[in-house]
């Protein structure tokens, strides 16, 4: 595995860096003080995940993850932070990471998070998240919009991607779109998963709710 670490420490930067390398095959590729310096090396070493902190001099870990995201979905990003709040988790959610970890836990499990980014980038992981969500979707404002609520619902009906098109008038691509968010906003990678997620979380609709 081909890592990028990006952190305005460089305490931090060398100690995850021996970590890395102590853990088997793992090389790492590139040690980044910035964003400006994390996205050109990215661009120069094209490595299999990226493990940054959210504090940097010239933006944030948000940054890092949105760019190196966008238009990339094999990539493995990893945000380590000191600020493990629910707006923090939501946010390297929202902006495209594959796990999110505090710089409290262990540089061994820091290396296993990297690991299963590689494995699924897509697929959030944090080990708050479901408290996080349950939180974010009590307040004002859930985190599913009402259609990504419908499609769920009508995931759990038991229906597949053309049937949800038709009851919503919907393209299927419009549908897949839907659904890949779910998944991000969940933190899985698949219809079962997003099901037990969303039964955990109570946020699943009366099916009087679902209409076209």
């Amino acid at each position: 595995m081909r890592v990028l670490l990006i952190d305005d420490h460089e305490l931090i930067r060398q100690g995850l860096s021996r970590v890395f390398e102590r853990c088997g095959d793992d090389e790492v590729v590139g040690l980044a003080g910035s964003v400006s310096e994390g996205l050109a090396m990215a661009g120069a070493l094209a490595p299999d995940v990226v493990v940054t902190d959210l504090e940097l001099p010239d933006g944030s870990g948000y940054d890092v993850v949105r760019r190196l995201r966008a238009g990339n979905d094999t990539i493995g990003l990893v945000v380590l932070t000191m600020h493990g709040g629910d707006a923090a988790v939501l946010s390297a959610l929202e902006a495209g990471a594959s796990a999110f970890v505090t710089k409290e836990t262990r540089g061994t499990e820091v290396v296993a998070a990297a690991h299963r980014a590689v494995k699924s980038p897509r697929a959030f992981t944090c080990a708050s998240l479901a408290g996080a969500l349950a939180r974010s979707a009590a307040g004002p404002s859930a985190r599913l919009t009402h259609r990504e609520q419908q499609v769920l619902q009508l995931v759990a009906d038991g229906a597949g991607t053309t049937e949800i098109a038709d009851r919503l008038h919907l393209g299927e691509s419009t549908v897949k779109t839907h659904l890949n968010r779910i998944f991000r906003k969940l933190g899985v990678a698949n219809r079962t998963q997003a099901l037990a997620a969303a039964h955990r979380l109570g946020l699943l609709l009366d099916p009087a709710a679902v209409a076209g």
